[in-house]
């Protein structure tokens, strides 16, 4: 579904990404720890093609076609759905944006999410942080993407929001089905790891200093940060160097 090569990022006047190598077939997840500065949400920023994100090298290959150059609404129309870890107020009525965006039956969403009372807000207007994050992945169910990038879901949001928002991510993501027969595939940044206790992931990657620098079944990686912290993972980017 999706092909990084040697993907390079520059946002600011400084280099974020530095040559990111990434594969996701249809029906995985991945999942990307990493200290803050790292590079995730800016992998996630040049994936959607957000206009402060400037690509100098590599390619994106979404489905066999590049869209290295694609503007984000070309790359949203193709099947790309991003949920922010930090959502901004938006002075669009929420009911409004779905009505421009839905591709199927969005109303069993809007209860699941527990949005019914504020489909006639602006945006994120007044929103708690679990507010914000069920606005998030409404707008995602809205879409339907066939990759989703979840920025953080789980970030100042309670135990409770967790499970709701999860519950409906699982959905999208065809987690009933079969592996085999599952199409949807996501990209997930999480610092705690809280969300894979929900959502689960078929591997998951550590971002350092704009490279990802290691590879593993989820519950080892976490295991190797809680007990390592980073520090591991720099000690074996100084021996390869």
């Amino acid at each position: 579904m999706l092909e990084i090569e040697n993907l390079k990022v520059v946002a600011e006047g400084k280099e974020i990404l530095k040559g990111v190598n990434l594969k996701i077939k249809e029906g995985e997840v991945h999942a990307i720890f990493g200290p803050n500065g790292s590079g995730k949400s800016t992998l996630l920023a040049a994936i959607m093609g957000l206009p402060s994100y400037k690509i100098t090298e590599g390619r994106i290959i979404f489905r066999g076609k590049d869209i290295t150059g694609l503007p984000v609404w070309e790359r949203a129309k193709l099947g790309i759905g991003l949920a922010f870890q930090s959502p901004p107020e938006v002075s669009v009525r929420l009911d409004k944006l779905l009505e421009r965006i839905k591709k199927g039956e969005i109303e069993k969403y809007v209860d699941a999410l527990n949005m019914r009372n504020y489909l006639e807000r602006n945006i994120n207007a007044g929103f708690s942080g679990g507010e914000r994050k069920r606005g998030e992945i409404l707008q995602l169910a809205a879409q339907k993407p066939d990759l989703m990038l979840l920025d953080e879901p789980e970030s100042g949001v309670d135990m409770e929001n967790i499970y709701v928002i999860s519950k409906v991510i699982n959905e999208l993501l065809e987690k009933e089905k079969r592996i085999k027969e599952r199409k949807k595939a996501a990209i997930v940044i999480t610092h705690t790891g809280y969300i894979l206790d929900f959502v689960s992931a078929s591997i998951a990657h550590i971002m350092m200093d704009g490279k990802i620098v290691c590879s593993g079944p989820p519950a080892d990686v976490m295991r190797n940060i809680k007990k390592n912290g980073y520090e591991k993972c720099v000690e074996c980017m100084e021996v390869e160097e």
